[in-house]
């Protein structure tokens, strides 16, 4: 038995240093590490001595390992997380070359034991580096500028728009938890919306079923919907359900399923149906419900609802989705869409259109094709330009100012530019502001120019008041974005308050004929969450066999990190479409003048190919739904020249190609502009290979999507990540405080409410997210300090 072992161990320790010999070459050839080579030769010729005279043949392994671990410290330092795909497989493989000689005289004596006793030990010290996992973390010792509150227009009691208020700061005045009591928050009820997916979103795969929604709370009442177009009312104190409202309409032909929320207004006095909740329906419907009832108000619009596909031509079940809820603002009632993209050139108008919110009655319709400035709504008949830029994130509105916020997409389809229009290139991926009553341009600001990497504006900003050092009160938002830039600008102007810089970026590798904008802007005044351009070095794996392919890819790439052109060699986007900040966006704390921020790093291989490759046929059977899936992912791109594929960066078990941590909370000081903490965000608990859940709890960073929410009790609540909790910073420290396991993945920004027991509740909606691959549930859970 041990001589079949030994020689099993030495086949094993041979075919994968024939493995890396070869694999390591291709990696030489393209300019790489010549370490995989060295160590797959030598690894041959181990497992030939292993199998004829085992005690060279287990020095030599013992060698190899130690050239192993000088070599990864050489690489990469003492950094646990960068040491475990250089060192772990090794170091297991290595004991099990030991043991091969355990029943020898020769290994019985300490002398010989020795070598086995240093790579245990050296084992147990990466481990130790691996499950600490702080080393990625940074702390500033900037301090937080004192900043007046603004005298109007925060969250108290209710949280009653989807960022608290039409500001989008995602701040309440509440401060009854704070870092000394938040240990005690317990769960004080939850809530079943009976909400779940079903086959088609699970096991068929044939769209993307995510729970998004952040509850309003009005009175004492939270109102909410979920991905299948329910809207739900829930007693705030008590989580029983008040009512339920569903849209009876045909799901099939959907690829892509969520609600993040809806929309409260109060109609004048004696008007049918005087408290209205809008809700974004799949449909491509926006319904006004009796906020006490559930039941539709037949005086509005038709029926109760507008038609959202009036105006716009064709238009199939799944290009056009409410995911986000409208605003209601100065007796507007506006409203943008997600429209389907890099599915077909010819899709419906991204128009953005205002609404009498109690007639229903349309106002203006925005439609860059015809003006820079709004129109008045078509008759019947006639059709917005189609396939424009379009907003799909949240809104958000100076009521005083009179002032809406719009962050732009682009031009289906994202990736293959060439036919994009003027207007298109004027407007896409821009913070565009428009006079609410009348819908005419105020200002515009261009973030990404001929974006061809859909780094679209996932969230409108953030608006809020800033004093300058020198005393001044400017109005200010803060617009986050997918490239890891944050914009700090001059809300009624859009001037930069902190440097914007024009800075020159790769224009050759694109296809034939496609003008690749020279510069970019990169907002220079304020901290830069852009990660690095992914190198050789610091590729990621969970052995050193998916790191050396992952090192292999980097070295195929046409480019590596943000802005490189899109063509028919791939690219490493990082960032990628899913962003380093997506539409959680910020949350501004105006009195301590602090913004919170999620960040996550997750690359993408994006590259073109002509319609006509015969690769295309393969791919498009493998085409699954939804937009965000891991697999390699097919974007037709019909009525363009070109397909996109757009692959998850990962390696062939599971594991990311670009090593942690993968996501991060990071605080700055607005007045001084600089980081004031910075910590890793999740842990692998959930995670693991070959698509699994079996992680362990490093603290890894993960993924995330979802934003924070900041109260004035000094404290940042988020959910968002992929091991499935809901945590508690200490806005001043960076620290977690308290953290709760949830039942279900919280794709999804908390909010904060006082109840009619006089106590602070925070919420969380736990519903799961397919593009994320967490667990799955229909939970709205609040908590609250035990009452006294």
């Amino acid at each position: 038995m041990a001589r079949l072992y030994r020689l099993a161990i030495a086949w094993c320790v041979a075919v994968l240093g024939g493995f890396f010999a070869v694999a390591g070459g291709v990696l030489i050839s393209l300019g790489g590490s010549p370490y995989y080579v060295v160590a797959g030769i030598a690894m041959v010729v181990s497992g030939a001595l292993l199998g004829r005279r085992p005690q060279l043949g287990r020095w030599l392994f013992l060698a190899i390992w130690v050239g192993t671990v000088l070599w990864a410290i050489w690489e990469v330092g003492f950094d646990g997380l960068q040491l475990v795909p250089r060192l772990v497989a090794p170091t297991v493989l290595l004991l099990l070359v030991l043991l091969t000689g355990w029943t020898a005289r020769s290994w019985r004596s300490p002398a010989h034991a020795a070598p086995a006793a240093v790579a245990v030990l050296l084992a147990l010290s990466v481990g130790g580096m691996l499950l600490d996992g702080e080393g990625a973390e940074a702390q500033g010792a900037a301090r937080a500028a004192a900043i007046p509150p603004a005298p109007t227009g925060e969250a108290d009691g209710d949280w009653r728009d989807y960022g608290g208020t039409l500001s989008g700061r995602r701040y309440s005045t509440l401060a009854d938890i704070t870092p000394q009591n938040v240990g005690r928050l317990e769960l004080a009820w939850t809530q079943r919306t009976g909400d779940l997916p079903v086959a088609a979103e699970t096991q068929e795969h044939k769209r993307e079923y995510h729970s998004e929604a952040t509850p309003i709370h009005i009175g004492d009442t939270l109102y909410t919907c979920t991905p299948h177009s329910f809207v739900q009312a829930i007693d705030a104190t008590t989580g029983k359900t008040k009512w339920s409202w569903h849209e009876d309409a045909p799901i099939a032909g959907n690829n892509y399923l969520v609600c993040r929320g809806v929309t409260y207004f109060e109609a004048p006095a004696g008007t049918p149906c005087p408290h209205r909740i809008f809700a974004p329906t799949f449909n491509a419907r926006l319904v006004a419900l009796d906020a006490d009832s559930g039941r539709p108000c037949p005086s509005f619009a038709q029926g109760g609802a507008i038609d959202l596909r009036a105006n716009m031509g064709t238009s199939k079940p799944s290009d056009q989705i409410g995911t986000t809820p409208p605003v209601v603002v100065n007796n507007r009632l506006i409203i943008g869409e997600r429209i389907i993209d890099n599915v077909n050139r010819d899709i419906p108008s991204g128009v953005v259109r205002a609404y009498d919110p109690v007639s229903g009655a349309p106002v203006w319709a925005w439609d860059v094709g015809r003006s820079p400035d709004a129109i008045a709504p078509l008759p019947a008949g006639q059709t917005y330009t189609r396939g424009t830029p379009n907003v799909w994130g949240a809104i958000t509105a100076d009521a005083a100012n009179g002032l809406v916020y719009l962050g732009t997409g682009n031009a289906s389809p994202d990736y293959w530019i060439g036919s994009r229009r003027p207007f298109d290139d004027r407007f896409g991926s821009s913070i565009v502001a428009l006079d609410v009553a009348t819908g005419k341009l105020r200002w515009t600001r261009q973030l990404v120019h001929r974006d061809m990497w859909d780094m679209d504006l996932p969230i409108g900003p953030s608006l809020f008041d800033y004093r300058a050092p020198n005393g001044q009160v400017i109005p200010a938002l803060i617009q986050t974005t997918k490239m890891g830039q944050v914009f700090f600008l001059n809300r009624l102007t859009g001037a930069p308050i902190a440097a914007i810089t024009e800075r020159p970026v790769r224009t050759d590798g694109a296809t034939p004929g496609v003008r690749v904008s020279p510069t970019q802007p990169f907002s220079t005044g304020m901290p830069s969450f852009t990660p690095p351009a992914p190198t050789e070095v610091a590729t990621w794996g969970a052995t050193p066999i998916d790191q050396l392919f992952c090192r292999i890819d980097i070295r195929r790439a046409q480019g590596t990190g943000i802005y490189q052109p899109m063509g028919l060699k791939p690219i490493i986007g990082h960032p990628a479409f899913d962003g380093v900040t997506d539409w959680g966006g910020a949350a501004v704390d105006p009195v301590r003048g602090v913004m919170t921020v999620n960040t996550m790093e997750m690359p993408f291989k994006l590259w073109l190919m002509r319609r006509d490759d015969p690769r295309v046929a393969g791919l498009m059977k493998q085409k699954q739904g939804g937009e965000n899936a891991m697999q390699a992912q097919l974007q037709t791109q019909y009525n363009t020249p070109y397909v996109a594929v757009v692959k998850a960066w990962v390696g062939i078990f599971g594991a990311p190609c670009v090593a942690p941590p993968w996501g991060h909370l990071t605080a700055v000081d607005l007045g001084t502009r600089k980081v004031l903490w910075k910590k890793v965000l999740g842990t692998a608990r959930d995670t693991g290979l070959f698509g699994s859940h079996l992680g362990v709890p490093i603290k890894t960073g993960v993924p995330n999507l979802g934003g924070s929410i900041i109260t004035a009790g000094g404290l940042a609540f988020i959910g968002a990540t992929t091991d499935q909790y809901l945590r508690a910073f200490d806005l001043t420290t960076g620290k977690v405080v308290w953290k709760a396991r949830l039942p279900a993945g919280a794709q999804a920004t908390p909010m904060t409410y006082r109840g009619r027991d006089g106590r602070q509740y925070v919420v969380i909606t736990a519903g799961g997210h397919g593009a994320l691959g967490t667990r799955y549930g229909d939970y709205t859970l609040a908590y609250a300090l035990p009452r006294s």
